[in-house]
C-alpha cells in the first residue's frame, strides 16, 4: 500500500522552483518524490513543513539531490535531518 504523498510545485517571486511535500516520505513513495526532483532543473526549494515522516529511503532521494536544495522543514523532521547530515549539506530553514 502506498503512502498518501502530495507533492506540489511552484515558483518563488524571483522565479526560483519550490515543491511542497504533504504526507509521508517512505519506500513506498520515494520514487515520485525522486521523479519531481529529476524533472525540476536548477536550485530548488523542497519545503517538508507539511511532512509527517520520513524514512531512510527518502533521505537517500534527498541525499542524490542535496547540493541544489535548500529545505523547508519544521521542529518535527529537523533532528532527522541533521543526525543523518542532510543539513551539512543544504541550506535548511
Amino acid at each position: 500500500m502506498t503512502t498518501p504523498l502530495t507533492l506540489t510545485p511552484g515558483r518563488r517571486p524571483d522565479g526560483t522552483a519550490v515543491l511542497t511535500a504533504v504526507g509521508e516520505i517512505d519506500m513506498s513513495n520515494t520514487s515520485s518524490l525522486a521523479d519531481a526532483l529529476d524533472s525540476t532543473p536548477g536550485p530548488l526549494v523542497l519545503d517538508l513543513t507539511a511532512v509527517d515522516y520520513l524514512d531512510s529511503a527518502g533521505l537517500s532521494v534527498l541525499f542524490s539531490h542535496a547540493d541544489r536544495l535548500e529545505l523547508v522543514a519544521g521542529p518535527l523532521l529537523a533532528p532527522v535531518l541533521t543526525i543523518s547530515g542532510l543539513t551539512g549539506l543544504t541550506t535548511r530553514h
